[in-house]
């Protein structure tokens, strides 16, 4: 082989390297502690009136016919005013061991628009309306990690055609997404370090490549329906074990327009999934990691016409882990009369989900509330604590 072929071969294996076959990417980052954060970017919308249904409010019945019935459709009974979907059934002992919760009425400040793209990219920048959509640069994830003194930001295993914003600014990360298969055999990895060597970025990367795949043989080949929502929380869960503190992730298919009983049940297998990975791969850490699950915006509080739901804007924030004070609902539920919704339609937002994220990052690593509400956050009010932390 020469020189050429060499480099042709590399290029299709950092292309085969770099490929998304989940259409997810997920980002990590290493810090000075022992306390472990997942944010799951929820994209579509997730509808939170149907995922932690409040049945304890009349007013649902009259406004959706066919969704959220609450435990006369098969919903499971939380607290005798909310009810879990039947589809995160399998996250129920988490409930009940107090490392599964919610809150209600949440939002970023994006209003009205009700544009995905805008909304998520407002959801992952972290910041507010007086910061123009298209001057948001990098993500709150990524400023938390310049606020804290000692943080390495040492991994960053990075694959797949989009980047979550998140975690995008100056601190160091990389990505990977797990059924990037990447096995070398002892020839190939010398002839890559031969190449590589005098390029210091394409040197470290492809060895940093290398080693990852060979920490995680197998475990992007998951299969069935949920298999690549596992491969990813197991991945995480792998990480997360070692040098990394952060981990961030997405999954799709909330968009419920039509047919959300089928469409939103699928999400959820696949969100439920993931967290049952992380849970299971994470094994004492779990103890303390709190996943924070966040949507772009809610969804309308009346069913359609298709047996879906458009887009609105207060949702529902999932929380797990054991690091959790959970088994319980957060947030002031502002009802659904017609006086009651926002713009007529939505459910009213009662609290910035920010917030959550705030207080959660102040709990796990110490963060000052003022560097919170400047930097990281910068404009937000953090409030008083929301206490989600055990």
């Amino acid at each position: 082989m020469d020189r050429r072929q060499f480099l042709r071969g590399a290029a299709v294996l950092g292309c085969s390297a770099a490929a998304h076959p989940l259409l997810n990417t997920m980002t990590f980052a290493a810090l000075p502690s022992d306390n472990r954060l997942v944010v799951i970017i929820l994209r579509g919308a997730m509808d939170g009136l149907d995922v932690f249904q409040p049945y304890g409010d009349p007013m649902l019945r009259q406004l959706r016919r066919q969704l959220s019935g609450g435990p006369q459709q098969g919903a499971t009974d939380l607290d005798g005013f909310y009810a879990l979907h039947p589809r995160l059934a399998p996250l129920l002992p988490l409930w009940r061991a107090g490392e599964l919760g919610f809150a209600q009425a949440v939002s970023t400040p994006y209003r009205d628009k009700r544009s995905h793209f805008d909304g998520q990219d407002m959801l992952e920048a972290g910041t507010g309306n007086d910061v123009p959509i298209d001057r948001r640069v990098g993500g709150w994830l990524n400023r938390m990690l310049q606020v804290l003194p000692g943080a390495t930001a040492e991994t960053a295993y990075s694959v797949g055609v989009e980047q979550m914003t998140i975690l995008a600014g100056r601190a160091a990360h990389l990505s990977w997404a797990p059924r990037a298969a990447l096995s070398l055999s002892p020839q190939a990895q010398r002839l890559l370090d031969h190449v590589y060597h005098a390029d210091p970025l394409f040197r470290d990367a492809a060895r940093e490549a290398v080693e990852i795949g060979a920490e995680t043989p197998g475990m992007g080949r998951m299969t069935g329906p949920t298999g690549d929502a596992q491969a990813l929380g197991a991945f995480a869960a792998s990480r997360l074990n070692g040098a990394s503190r952060i981990a961030a992730f997405s999954l799709g298919g909330f968009d419920s327009h039509a047919a959300q009983a089928n469409v939103l049940g699928r999400a959820l297998d696949r969100l439920s999934a993931a967290i049952l990975a992380l849970h299971q791969g994470l094994g004492d850490n779990w103890g303390r990691t709190l996943v924070l699950a966040m949507t772009e915006f809610g969804r309308t509080v009346r069913e359609n016409g298709s047996g879906g739901t458009d887009h609105g804007t207060g949702g529902a924030l999932l929380m797990a882990g054991g690091a959790l004070r959970g088994g319980r609902a957060f947030g002031d539920w502002p009802g659904l009369d017609e006086g009651q919704l926002y713009a007529g339609r939505d459910l009213m937002p009662t609290r910035d989900i920010r917030a959550y994220a705030g207080w959660a990052m102040r709990g796990l690593f110490g963060i000052e509330a003022r560097a919170i509400e400047d930097s990281i956050f910068p404009g937000l009010d953090l409030g008083p604590d929301p206490r989600i932390l055990a």
